[in-house]
């Protein structure tokens, strides 16, 4: 079994996510039917506008952020009263954008973590490099990666590590099939059974060669899953 997820990040609306999750939902029982080896386990990021109730039965739906409060005078922010509005348990944290954009620190982003974990949420948690870390080295990026999991306890039984090199992301240039299984490999040793995906423009046309290395349990999907037809197309391709 694989593990399949969509980041939405700034896109659709809560019509267009309700639509895109009943297509979704029709489509997966569907291979059910046809295959019962068909068996991701797949989860979807809308944005916190179109966020819906997590009551679908072939996938989750998370959120891509949260603060970890309860409520409070966090303008801008949800905690967890809005995600329980909607039975959300589900979270990203750690998305290079919220990093590299937002200015979350390593600190804040273990301390989401601490919070929400001992909620029991299902955390992805995200790491990666920039080009910059890239340029100096294998050494350097593999430092540079541990360095994000400080803070993080890697004995939770809920966790999901998402490893995204910054350089990929959106650019339409996955790294090499070698350049993911090296990294990996790396990564396997220090998290053992914590499932690990790769993120970084995957899309139908290589989600398939990403998915058979070693070491990746699955993939986060950015701009490809975007579109209802392209998203079923990396599922069936996944197979």
């Amino acid at each position: 079994m694989k593990i399949i997820a969509s980041n939405f990040k700034t896109n659709h609306t809560r019509k267009s996510t309700l639509s895109f999750c009943e297509e979704l939902e029709k489509f997966i029982t569907q291979k059910k039917a046809q295959n019962q080896s068909f068996a991701h386990q797949i989860a979807l990021f809308p944005p916190q506008s179109a966020l819906l109730d997590n009551h679908f039965k072939s996938f989750q739906i998370g959120a891509q952020n949260a603060y970890p409060t309860q409520n409070g005078s966090y303008t801008g922010e949800i905690g967890l009263e809005q995600l329980a509005e909607f039975g959300i348990q589900t979270l990203l944290i750690g998305h290079s954008e919220r990093r590299e954009i937002l200015k979350e620190s390593q600190s804040f982003c273990a301390e989401k973590f601490k919070f929400f974990s001992n909620l029991g949420f299902k955390i992805y948690y995200c790491i990666g490099e920039s080009q910059t870390i890239k340029q100096q080295g294998n050494k350097a990026v593999l430092e540079f990666l541990e360095s994000q999991l400080e803070g993080i306890d890697l004995n939770y039984s809920n966790l999901v590590i998402a490893y995204e090199p910054i350089w990929a992301i959106g650019s339409g240039v996955s790294a090499t099939l070698e350049e993911i299984t090296q990294i990996h490999t790396h990564l396997k040793q220090k998290l053992g059974k914590i499932p690990l995906l790769y993120g970084g423009s995957v899309k139908p046309q290589n989600v398939r060669e990403i998915l058979s290395l070693e070491g990746v349990d699955g993939v986060l999907v950015g701009s490809a899953s975007w579109e209802i037809s392209s998203f079923c197309q990396i599922l069936e391709n996944s197979l």
